[in-house]
């Protein structure tokens, strides 16, 4: 079983970035093998499809975030990246990132809409942006 490991959660000021990362830590495992995204939770509210990336490289973005967020991996370090800018207090959550290892496979927009199909998820990285 896969175990991802989340960090580059901070506090910061409206407007600013952060890079969040997600190692993969079981031997074999790849990035480019699953659907993979990112996933936030603040609290009192349901988790929400941040970004995704599936298997050959296409990406989705909820409508909150596009322009400003970008997902990104990198298969040599067994890496997934979120790169936020232009940080809004509305982006303050619990980040984690997801993967769904199990197929059938679904569509990048299908796991914005319902992250809850991922399998495997990290533990969370804290994002606090402040006015």
């Amino acid at each position: 079983q896969e175990q991802l490991v989340e960090s580059g959660g901070d506090s910061v000021q409206s407007g600013g970035s952060l890079r969040l990362s997600c190692v993969a830590s079981a031997s074999g495992y790849t990035y480019s093998s699953y659907p993979v995204g990112w996933v936030r939770q603040a609290p009192g509210k349901e988790r929400e499809g941040v970004a995704t990336i599936d298997r050959v490289g296409r990406t989705s973005y909820a409508d909150s975030v596009k322009g400003r967020f970008t997902i990104s991996r990198d298969n040599a370090k067994n890496t997934l990246y979120l790169q936020m800018n232009s940080l809004k207090p509305d982006d303050t959550a619990l980040y984690y990132c997801a993967a769904d290892t199990a197929p059938p496979y679904y569509t990048s927009s299908y796991y914005l809409r319902y992250p809850r199909a991922y399998n495997s998820w990290g533990q969370g990285t804290q994002v606090t942006v402040s006015s």
